[in-house]
């Protein structure tokens, strides 16, 4: 026997140890096809059938989900342009709120007897009255409200803003005494809140109550 013989025998029998023991396979099916089958190793697990009512049912759910979101969606943004129209003018209001303690100080600033007495500080005061009433029915058009508590009447945290607390035995402790500053009010919205003195007890008398000045 030739070396070229030895040679292709030793090739022969190299290529058969590296070719598998089994390999479980039908004609035409690629290698490793049967094993897979077997074991269920390397193959996706099979989707369950539906049958045509259970996907009918499911289509129907996803239905009534998507309806459900899109009217949500809508009225959340309903919702949205009621507040935005409502409270359009919110920070316009609050720049004419100066303009409104302006004309109430330039009256309280008036004494009485010159109104009396001058003709012509008496015509300015008028026109100064009128310009503040047309003011203050301007506001009620637009829905600005004034807040303007009178003395007794109890604090309210939510409109009012307590300035000080003062000894008083004519008025139950947490009610107000004076009104330093009128506040405003859009709709349901504070705008400013009404500066005011709040009674407390006097020395000796009721335990005080505890104001909440939170605004």
């Amino acid at each position: 026997m030739t070396d070229s013989t030895n040679d292709k025998r030793n090739g022969q029998d190299a290529a058969e140890e590296h070719v598998p023991e089994t390999l479980d396979t039908e004609p035409g099916q690629p290698a490793g096809a049967g094993r897979d089958a077997e074991s269920g190793e390397g193959a996706p697990a099979p989707a369950a059938d539906k049958s045509p009512e259970a996907q009918i049912a499911e289509l129907k759910d996803r239905l009534l989900r998507a309806v459900a979101e899109t009217e949500n969606i809508r009225r959340r943004a309903e919702r949205e342009r009621e507040e935005t129209a409502k409270y359009a003018v919110t920070g316009f209001a609050r720049d004419l709120l100066n303009v409104a303690d302006n004309l109430r100080r330039a009256l309280q600033s008036l004494p009485a007897e010159v109104r009396e007495t001058d003709e012509a500080v008496a015509k300015l005061a008028d026109g100064v009255e009128l310009t503040e009433r047309e003011l203050l029915r301007v506001f009620d058009k637009h829905g600005i409200l004034v807040v303007e508590p009178k003395p007794g009447e109890k604090f309210d945290h939510n409109f009012h803003q307590a300035m000080f607390e003062a000894p008083n035995a004519d008025q139950p402790p947490g009610t107000i005494v004076t009104v330093m500053q009128v506040g405003y009010a859009l709709k349901d919205r504070l705008l400013r809140p009404a500066m005011v003195g709040v009674a407390k007890a006097p020395p000796g008398g009721e335990p005080d109550q505890k104001v909440d000045t939170k605004v």
